[in-house]
């Protein structure tokens, strides 16, 4: 294994982190209609006896400022989706009709705001728990790569320093992140 190649390793895998937080953050709602809102759901289809996220099952479209359309690609799952949205941390209220579903965006009060804003830091949270998962994974890389004598103790010194360098850049990106949503949710 060379050193250069797991750091590359590793900071792919803390990019990736911060990517599926920000993928997450796009579901946050901030009052506006959005069919990122929806698209990231977990839809339990009875029919085919599995989890689909909601992008690969329906169409989501904003028909208005306010409103979302959800189109399913199988009728029969229409159920299904309208249950998955109802139960989702979103908060919202679905209503099918006989091809699609509707879901109005309402208002956010100053409570479900609050709600948001600490839905947003758990999702960091969560996000930087990865990120010092992929550090672990790169600390022991390189405790291997010095039993294997491909690292001299500087080396892997070295080598643990940039591991490290590589963690607090990715934790300060997420924070940054976190306060950017929660000023977005606030300032509606």
């Amino acid at each position: 294994m060379d050193p250069d190649e797991k750091i590359l390793e590793v900071e792919i895998g803390m990019q990736n982190a911060v990517d599926h937080l920000l993928q997450e953050f796009s579901g946050v709602r901030t009052g506006k209609a959005s069919p990122a809102l929806l698209e990231n759901i977990d839809v339990y289809v009875r029919a085919y006896d599995s989890v689909m996220k909601m992008k690969t099952v329906a169409v989501v479209t904003t028909p208005e400022p306010r409103m979302l359309m959800v189109q399913p690609f199988d009728p029969s799952t229409t159920q299904d989706i309208e249950r998955a949205i109802r139960e989702s941390k979103l908060g919202l209220n679905p209503a099918a009709a006989s091809q699609s579903i509707r879901v109005p965006v309402p208002e956010l009060s100053e409570e479900r705001r609050r709600e948001m804003a600490k839905l947003v830091k758990h999702m960091g949270e969560e996000a930087k728990i990865s990120v010092r998962q992929v550090r672990k994974e790169g600390m022991d890389a390189a405790k291997k790569m010095k039993a294997d004598n491909i690292l001299t103790e500087d080396g892997q010194k070295d080598f643990e320093d940039e591991v490290q360098k590589l963690t607090d850049k990715f934790v300060k990106d997420i924070d940054g992140h976190i306060v950017h949503k929660e000023k977005e949710l606030m300032k509606i």
